[in-house]
């Protein structure tokens, strides 16, 4: 296969494990821009989903290991924002495009690497990871919009945090005000904000908040969430928080358990 055509090969697979399909764009070197006919592929991509049964997509973009920290920060980002705005200009929802991340370079020792040109070239690419509705875990729901009874569980992927930290990102508020307007037409649903923690060891139940030095991680993250759809005028009477600290992994990669999800103690 001639290099060009490798360079622009859009693969489409699937991680049964997490059963999320993943599609990935790859680029040629040092650039972020597509041809024509690559920019028809994702359009293809587009059309070949239902829309309606996708919760969320989420787009992460690499480099490879040449160059340095800071331009392939820049230039992962610069990849993961020409993706998303050609999703928006074949008409996919910006409202389902909750993770923008460019995570740089991809490490990797040359002289470990039994082919190194083509491991470079496999990390010049772009992730889309669709999450379909009711996909975050077999044991619950990824959404309010689901007809719900006392015991059910909802995990939202885009009700992430960073490490050691219990403050919401940009992408958690704006899943939190969507929910709040979901709760303020259901009023009935009483629910408890329950936080998780990832990467403690097995002596402590907690992590450190770096803010507040405090071994209480997952208990400010479920406070955070509780304070901020109070806010958001939901009745704190249909509410309550606690923290589970590291009891409860989801075996899915630690930045999924740098969560909070939410019980449904009444309807």
């Amino acid at each position: 296969m001639k290099l060009s055509r490798v360079l622009f090969l859009f693969i489409i697979y699937n991680l049964s494990a997490q059963q999320k399909p993943i599609e990935t764009v790859y680029f040629d070197f040092d650039k972020y821009d597509l041809t024509e006919p690559q920019s028809r592929v994702v359009n293809n991509f587009i059309k070949s989903i239902d829309t309606a049964k996708v919760e969320s997509i989420q787009i992460y973009g690499y480099c490879d290991d040449r160059g340095t920290d800071d331009y392939n920060f820049k230039l992962s980002h610069d990849r993961v924002n020409t993706i998303q705005n050609l999703l928006l200009s074949f008409g996919f929802k910006e409202s389902k495009i909750v993770i923008l991340e460019g995570k740089g370079r991809v490490v990797v020792r040359p002289d470990t690497v039994e082919n190194l040109y083509e491991t470079r070239l496999r990390n010049r690419r772009v992730d889309l990871i669709v999450v379909k509705r009711n996909s975050f875990n077999k044991e619950g729901y990824s959404s309010f919009k689901d007809k719900l009874k006392v015991g059910d569980k909802i995990y939202l992927e885009n009700i992430l945090f960073d490490m050691g930290s219990a403050r919401l990102t940009n992408n958690s508020k704006k899943e939190l005000d969507k929910i709040s307007v979901i709760l303020q037409k259901q009023k009935n649903i009483q629910f408890e904000i329950r936080g998780h923690v990832c990467c403690t060891p097995q002596i402590y139940s907690d992590a450190i908040d770096k803010d507040t030095k405090e071994r209480k991680l997952s208990w400010n993250r479920a406070k955070t969430v509780f304070y901020y759809l109070s806010s958001k005028k939901v009745s704190k009477n249909r509410m309550r928080y606690q923290g589970c600290g590291n009891k409860f992994p989801l075996k899915r990669g630690d930045i999924y358990d740098r969560r909070v999800e939410f019980l449904i103690t009444k309807i």
